[in-house]
């Protein structure tokens, strides 16, 4: 007789319960509250849903029911792919994702990169199945923030927007950690230093930044560092006014070289060379080993962030508790609704960390 060729039909909640002549909500509980189940009633119909290629409730139709996506999103300013190949985006996720699974919730990444319209962006956020928003550094008046506002689900922001009501941050205090660590160059004998810092804003630029233009719609973790060098500039005597700051619109390795070469031709009697990423004070170190630079005889460099890869390098830097500041901002997101009690701003600790690359000025030199 030929087999026939009739696909068989797809096991659904409904026919595990009635195989087993139970209810449905028994099977239901079997996987989603397996606590209200004695271990051998929920195996016995694990094992026959295994048998019928039963994988277990649609996880769509209980989000509908319960209104409940059981994940958190991930606003960050940069391309979906940034986040990996970042390592102190990498470390915050880090921290994130333990706070998620401890309370057994999922994460989504929203690609949030620039180059997108008002209305790509709110298409982005409203189509996201989520509780909550994570928003990583991303600045007021972007696309993407006032689309996830409108959603009307808890918001915890990790270093910016700021201000927002509702909108707990987790952050921690960049002014003054960039302004300790221009102090230590100062009192190292610097006076001509030089800032390399990541995009300031939304539009692209790759130059010198006028100093006149850092306002609330610049981004709030770069300019915060520029003011603090300042700060340490001003308190020391000197004209914070002719700080020399190179910007990039990208964050790589490859960036921080040609900022340092940039920086450098701009201003040839720069000592000191204080960049607002590891990332970019690796490059930096990488163009003054290319030029055949002693580090930190003929220029210091130094960083900020403290990751593996610039500790190694014997980098100069802050660091900061990155993986701290996704864990943190994912434990007041999953508290949510209720944020009573909760500081408008929850500033964590950094630690200024002395590397190999900072010294004092042995001898004046001038770049070609």
């Amino acid at each position: 007789m030929p087999r026939s060729r009739q696909p068989r039909r797809q096991a659904t909640l409904a026919s595990i319960a009635a195989e087993l002549k139970i209810s449905r909500t028994t099977v239901s509980n079997a996987y989603n509250r397996p606590d209200q189940l004695s271990a051998e009633l929920r195996e016995r119909i694990l094992d026959v849903a295994k048998r019928r290629g039963y994988a277990g409730p649609d996880p769509m139709a209980r989000s509908l029911r319960t209104r409940k996506a059981g994940a958190v999103g991930v606003l960050l300013t940069e391309a979906l792919s940034y986040s990996f190949r970042d390592p102190a985006a990498m470390n915050f996720l880090s921290g994130l994702s333990e706070a998620c699974e401890a309370a057994g919730q999922g994460l989504l990444l929203i690609p949030a990169g620039p180059g997108r319209t008002d209305t790509e962006a709110a298409q982005v956020v409203h189509r996201s199945s989520v509780d909550g928003f994570v928003v990583y550094s991303v600045p007021p008046g972007d696309p993407y923030l006032e689309a996830v506002f409108e959603r009307h689900l808890p918001v915890v922001a990790c270093d910016q927007p700021r201000g927002f009501e509702h909108t707990p941050v987790v952050g921690i205090d960049d002014r003054r950690a960039m302004r300790d660590l221009a102090a230590h160059l100062i009192e190292l004998g610097h006076r001509e230093i030089g800032m390399l810092t990541m995009r300031l804003g939304l539009e692209r630029h790759d130059g010198v930044v006028d100093l006149s233009t850092l306002d609330a719609d610049t981004f709030h973790v770069q300019r915060e560092r520029i003011f603090g060098v300042q700060d340490a500039m001003r308190a020391a005597g000197l004209d914070p006014a002719s700080l020399t700051v190179v910007e990039r619109y990208t964050h790589t390795a490859e960036d921080g070289i040609s900022a340092a070469a940039q920086i450098m031709r701009v201003n040839p009697r720069i000592t000191a060379l204080v960049c607002t990423t590891d990332v970019l004070a690796l490059g930096a170190l990488g163009w003054a080993n290319q030029m055949g630079l002693d580090v930190p005889g003929h220029l210091s460099i130094t960083g900020f962030d403290g990751i593996d890869e610039a500790l190694r390098e014997g980098l100069t830097t802050v660091k900061q508790p990155q993986k701290d500041k996704g864990r943190r901002a994912g434990e007041l997101l999953l508290a949510a609704p209720s944020h009573s009690g909760v500081p408008a701003v929850e500033t964590l600790g950094t630690q200024l960390w002395f590397g190999t690359t900072s010294g004092r000025v042995e001898s004046e030199w001038y770049a070609e």
